[in-house]
């Protein structure tokens, strides 16, 4: 029972979602203006469900390079209206649109001559007559039976407010880099910081065998170097890899090994990275063709690092 009462909740808020994109107008376009061109910050205020959604479209905003805040509707009235500055751009968001703590702010953001963007459940509310732009978040009920608790409604106020974040941050150009620098703590800013030279083996740490070596030889340097060893030609330039599992194969296909040279055995394209590439990007390589290390080369194709799958998962970059 419960879990069909489930799958039908997310189904009837998936749907209301569905129609919301189409209510996205000129309007949209226009709110997206107007933040783009503020010389001050964007306030984000509401109250109750809609006072949590705008916390979380200031916090969205902030992330992503645009300056905001977040305004406790019945607290402007209280003296946290000194937040607002002239050049701001005020943002309401309220299902019914005649929130009586929104209301009683309207006309004294007018006073200070900031715009004011609304979020509303009810495009013909009051709330939004009085608004310079109305994005219309209405849905046709709320999932609850009795089309009390706000559920559907909220949904759609958090979707549309994440559509106006992403469509200022893509017009803003804001990247990957932009990102880390408003992101440097946690899995986020692990992902889009460290790089392959943080994590990498890199020196002395760096196992590398002639082409020739003997497999005795070349057995050796794998212990204690995460099982792996570069291979270079005479002029030190990278030409292949060989690896603990590349020995076991080896070992189940003949009897005696020793009689060989690891040119003989050895992974001849082995995949290479950059030093300056995100430890997340080798990640995905690694992933991508099944491997558990990359050779880090420098513009000679001369082996300078190895980075292993483990130091990867390790650092938290996933």
């Amino acid at each position: 029972m419960s879990i069909q009462r489930a799958r039908e909740v997310i189904l009837r808020e998936a749907e209301a979602i569905e129609k919301l994109s189409g209510r996205v107008d000129e309007s949209f376009e226009r709110a997206v203006e107007l933040i783009m061109g503020c010389k001050g910050r964007v306030i984000v205020t509401g109250m109750g469900k809609s006072g949590i959604v705008a916390q979380k479209l200031a916090s969205t905003l902030a992330s992503t390079g645009t300056a905001a805040f977040f305004l406790h509707a019945a607290e402007g009235a209280h003296g946290d209206l000194g937040l607002v500055q002239k050049d701001d751009v005020v943002v309401m968001i309220s299902k019914s649109g005649d929130t009586d703590e929104l209301l009683r702010l309207l006309p004294l953001f007018r006073r200070l001559g900031v715009p004011i963007i609304s979020l509303s459940g009810n495009p013909d509310s009051l709330l939004a007559s009085k608004s310079d732009i109305t994005l219309d978040c209405s849905v046709e009920n709320e999932v609850e039976a009795n089309d009390l608790i706000p559920t559907a409604s909220t949904t759609a106020a958090m979707v549309m407010g994440d559509a106006l974040a992403i469509a200022i941050l893509e017009r803003r150009g804001f990247g990957p880099q932009d990102l880390a620098y408003f992101h440097p703590g946690g899995s986020i800013g692990r992902r889009l910081l460290l790089t392959v030279e943080d994590l990498m083996l890199k020196d002395k740490e760096v196992p590398i065998v002639a082409e020739d070596t003997p497999m005795m030889e070349t057995i050796l340097a794998l212990t204690g170097n995460r099982g792996v060893t570069t291979v270079v030609d005479d002029s030190g330039t990278l030409c292949g890899i060989f690896v603990y599992g590349d020995l076991g194969r080896l070992l189940e296909g003949r009897k005696e090994i020793f009689d060989l040279r690891v040119r003989d055995v050895m992974i001849t394209d082995p995949k290479t990275i950059g030093r300056e590439r995100l430890a997340a990007e080798a990640l995905r390589l690694m992933e991508r063709h099944g491997i558990t290390c990359l050779v880090i080369v420098d513009k000679k194709r001369r082996p300078i690092g190895i980075i292993h799958l483990h130091d990867i998962l390790r650092s938290g970059v996933f």
